[in-house]
């Protein structure tokens, strides 16, 4: 199109460039999903075949996104966290929100069969994106804050739901035998009714995903030092985990995260 009468028409896009010096959140979640999960009879309350299809998809772009150093995962949505001095795309918000979509609808896709060996992938799935920015670390770590505790009341919640619809409730009759109720209340229903400590139920129900690169030494196939010991190397790899990422215990183990 150089140097063609055309090219005029260039004026018309928009510069979408986020602020510098901010992390940046690129936020996925599925669109319509309440929909889909019926459709392919996803279990109640939790289906842990798609948790962990959903932590495959975000790690895999996480694998072809290096800037992104830490994302979170509950439900149908993933939380990815960039470096705060990414220039990515030049900070691009169309394309860093459409990279990252279209990389985690097309693993979600592609990992289906894997985590659903006997279930068809009868529709396809759509995630919408945003990208959101926050201007300091404290202000970050209150946002991943605020998707865990999230995770944990929205769980509790559909975790009685359920037990009660399955135990002979009508939906209405589970809703009103919960509303207004507060979490010590929830525990003891699950606890007398069911039998069911919640604080024993899985933690990537109760916490959540985090996904992050870690330092792990690995021995080197085939090699040895001279001593006979086998060759070993650091390397950084991906790792889920169902951590607590409110206290800061968390992130003092982890300092490289959002080292500044």
């Amino acid at each position: 199109m150089a140097n063609s009468r055309y090219e005029y028409v260039k004026q018309f896009e928009q510069p979408d460039r986020l602020l510098p010096h901010c992390w940046i959140v690129i936020r996925v979640d599925g669109r319509g999903f309440s929909k889909f999960v019926a459709e392919h009879a996803f279990e109640k309350p939790n289906d842990e075949r798609g948790l962990q299809l959903m932590n495959a998809a975000a790690t895999a772009v996480m694998a072809q996104v290096p800037d992104v150093v830490f994302a979170y995962g509950v439900s149908d949505e993933f939380s990815f966290v960039m470096r705060r001095d990414s220039n990515l795309y030049e900070r691009r918000a169309s394309k860093l929100i459409s990279v990252v979509a279209s990389l985690f609808a097309a693993s979600y896709v592609h990992s289906w069969s894997h985590h659903f060996p006997s279930q068809p992938l009868l529709s396809l799935p759509s995630f919408d994106a945003r990208a959101v920015l926050y201007p300091s670390t404290a202000v970050l770590r209150d946002y991943l804050s605020w998707r865990q505790v999230d995770c944990h009341i929205n769980n509790q919640y559909n975790t009685c739901f359920w037990m009660l619809v399955k135990s002979g409730l009508t939906p209405k009759e589970a809703q009103d035998t919960i509303k207004g109720t507060l979490a010590d209340a929830k525990n003891e229903l699950l606890f007398t009714r069911f039998g069911v400590n919640y604080n024993d139920l899985p933690a990537i129900f109760r916490k959540g995903s985090s996904i992050f690169r870690r330092q792990v030494e690995e021995q080197v196939e085939g090699k040895q030092q001279p001593d006979g010991r086998p060759v070993v190397r650091k390397r950084s790899k991906l790792v889920v985990a169902h951590d607590d990422i409110i206290a800061d215990a968390f992130w003092a183990a982890n300092p490289h995260l959002l080292g500044e």
